[in-house]
């Protein structure tokens, strides 16, 4: 009995042995983490109060001001009203829904489709041009302009006796009022939105494009598919996920221009025909001191902007399933 009692009591003491050596180490690990997660969080410190201070705080103001009347600067003179601003502007008896919505969502089906079209063929033809750097960089050359000067030299170019209207003219065609008649105001600052935003498309294009392996053309040709064939089955497929964040990126842009519009048009008009949601914000605020409505309209064209975000998202991962 007593050596029995003397083997269980060696077993036990080496279990707890083991137990404590394995233990100590463990520790160890875990306490490191610890630090280097304090570290990682205090590296983040400056970017997570920026993005608190200049994102998070002004979105749940714009929230708040959207519930309530203000007329700017003095904080203490807020009046929480609800809904009332939503109703107001949602209500088919005023201009925010129509024409106000319905140029925004035009002016950015105009100019997305524009833009992707033409960035896509000019990709196309970039890639099979020598020089392609120079090339690349001469349609960038816009996006880096300001709207002001983008918007001005339009803006003469559109005049009656522009460069336009005078080619026109050469081709024994009447001038056209392109800012001056309500039909085709909207359509023709959607065109220099487009004009301005391609460059920025091209690069991403022209990445996917060379993204793609060279092999697949090869047994295409082999195949004896044509160019445009090989565009249809192989570059445009393999292309979606850059088509996907460019038509993204353009919507948004587009939904949200307003700067073009001032400068093209300064006051939205022919008769409302290119006042878009952003430059009615800009009139609402900072003209007419209406700092609720303003920011009711802000959360409408965000839900807006969120929505068909969600639908290109959607439409994309149904047509890969598809595939």
């Amino acid at each position: 009995m007593t050596g029995l009692y003397a083997n269980t009591i060696r077993e036990t003491a080496s279990q707890l042995d083991a137990v404590m050596g394995l233990s100590a180490p463990s520790r160890a690990p875990s306490q490191r983490f610890r630090r280097e997660g304090r570290a990682g969080y205090l590296f983040l410190a400056p970017s997570l109060l920026f993005f608190t201070v200049f994102l998070i705080l002004p979105s749940f103001f714009a929230i708040f001001l959207s519930l309530s009347q203000w007329g700017g600067y003095d904080l203490t003179q807020i009046t929480f009203i609800g809904v009332k601003n939503y109703s107001d502007i949602l209500s088919f008896d005023g201009t925010f829904v129509s024409p106000i919505l319905v140029n925004t969502l035009v002016f950015a089906a105009l100019s997305v489709v524009l833009a992707v079209a033409g960035s896509l063929l000019v990709a196309q033809c970039i890639e099979r041009l020598r020089f392609q750097g120079f090339w690349r960089f001469l349609y960038f050359l816009p996006v880096v302009a300001t709207v002001v000067a983008i918007g001005n030299v339009w803006k003469m170019m559109y005049q009656p006796s522009g460069l336009i209207n005078g080619l026109l003219n050469a081709l024994h065609i009447n001038s056209v009022g392109f800012l001056s008649d309500p039909k085709i105001a909207l359509p023709s600052v959607a065109v220099v939105q487009a004009w301005a935003s391609i460059g920025a498309a091209v690069l991403i294009l022209t990445a996917g494009i060379k993204a793609i392996d060279r092999t697949v053309y090869e047994a295409a040709e082999i195949d004896g598919a044509n160019s445009w064939q090989s565009f249809w089955g192989i570059t445009l497929p393999l292309l979606r996920p850059s088509l996907l964040f460019v038509f993204i990126t353009q919507c948004i842009a587009g939904l949200q221009s307003f700067a073009l519009i001032i400068v093209m048009t300064k006051d939205g008009g022919p008769v409302n025909s290119t006042n878009v949601a952003a430059f009615e914000m800009y009139q609402q605020a900072f003209k007419f001191g209406a700092w609720g409505t303003a920011s009711a309209m802000a959360m409408a064209l965000f839900v807006i902007i969120f929505i068909i975000t969600l639908v290109q998202l959607w439409v994309s991962r149904r047509a890969g399933d598809d595939d």
